[in-house]
């Protein structure tokens, strides 16, 4: 096969490089990692391989081992091995679980973040406001989605509250995932080329939706529990999928906690902290002082209390885990001073 043919193929999973590992080795995408190995694709099948022996380091930070999403170069063998990670275009990854610092990546080289939740009682803007805080520095486009369009007559009421809430321009689509003339109001960011990694809780409904985009039962589902609309983590493992569309889909289980990582902007409450410097006093602390204008803008309903509180909820969360990953870059430093992560005001703070 030529070069040019080999491009050609390696386009249609999102590939966008230009030119081909030397030779001995090929390009391939990880389309998902299981605990016995990675499953690869090519452009045009699907392997199995395994990563070499750099990748399995003790004290190796996660992140800087193949994930879903990622092109890699690969060497021959039985099975073939990993040998390099490609520079990722652009990485969705969040803080993981636990008292030590640690970065997990959900999907790399993707163009859109879809962020699914239900009109049912899934719906949560709180969350769906952490879910854009994290797809901040992704380099990628966040979507939200409402699905179970079908249980809610027009959902208008919930989308009205989240263009309130959300910065102008970010799209919200309401669908029945179970509608293929519904869901094709996606089709923008599935297109020949594209990749989009699906997130949501779970009973939100990214199976149901990923099986409509599929035009097949690939993905399994089950009933959400009456009393909280929260379903049982059908989808077990990241796995991403060619679409009959020509885009990639990247499918997620359900996820249960989403700390930050540190390193976010929080862009997406800019107008809150355009607010806090308009105040009497540099350090205003947003309670009783005179002349603060947080408080005028909750007394005048221009700042609901609810969308308040999530933003120093998730300022405090992010300025914690700035603080973690600072120690922990110091720490590789030998004590060193270190930058600040991109993304954390610390003391810059007026509140």
């Amino acid at each position: 096969m030529s070069d040019a043919q080999t491009i050609e193929q390696l386009r249609h999973i999102g590939w966008r490089g230009q030119v081909l590992p030397g030779e001995g080795r090929r390009l391939a995408r990880v389309v998902a990692q299981h605990r016995a190995g990675y499953e690869l694709h090519d452009g045009s099948q699907v392997f199995g391989a395994q990563p070499a022996g750099h990748f399995l380091k003790r004290g190796l930070d996660p992140a800087e081992r193949p994930a879903v999403g990622d092109f890699v170069e690969i060497e021959p063998g039985k099975p073939p091995h990993i040998v390099t990670v490609q520079s990722r275009r652009t990485v969705l990854s969040r803080a993981a679980a636990g008292e030590r610092y640690e970065r997990q990546v959900i999907a790399t080289n993707i163009d859109y973040v879809l962020v699914l939740t239900g009109l049912d009682g899934d719906f949560n803007p709180a969350r769906i406001e952490r879910y854009l805080s994290l797809t901040e520095g992704s380099g990628a486009q966040p979507v939200v989605i409402l699905s179970k369009l079908d249980l809610r007559d027009g959902g208008a009421d919930r989308i009205a509250e989240l263009r309130e809430r959300l910065p102008n321009g970010t799209p919200i689509h309401a669908i029945n995932g179970k509608d293929s003339a519904s869901v094709a109001a996606l089709a923008a960011y599935l297109k020949p080329g594209d990749s989009a990694v699906l997130v949501g809780s779970s009973g939100a409904g990214k199976s149901t939706l990923t099986n409509t985009l599929l035009g097949s039962q690939h993905m399994a589902t089950r009933t959400v529990r009456e009393h909280d609309s929260r379903g049982r983590h059908t989808t077990t493992y990241r796995a991403l999928l060619q679409l009959p569309s020509g885009g990639c889909l990247i499918d997620t289980p359900g996820m249960r906690e989403l700390k930050l990582t540190g390193e976010e902007n929080l862009d997406l409450f800019a107008d809150i902290e355009a607010l806090a410097e308009n105040c009497r006093f540099a350090d205003c602390g947003h309670g009783s002082e005179p002349g603060c204008a947080v408080q005028a803008a909750l007394d005048e309903g221009e700042l609901t209390p609810e969308r308040w509180r999530n933003y120093l909820k998730l300022r405090d969360e992010r300025e914690e885990q700035a603080a973690m990953l600072e120690s922990r870059l110091r720490r590789q430093r030998g004590g060193r001073p270190v930058t600040k992560p991109h993304g954390s005001r610390g003391s810059r703070d007026r509140e």
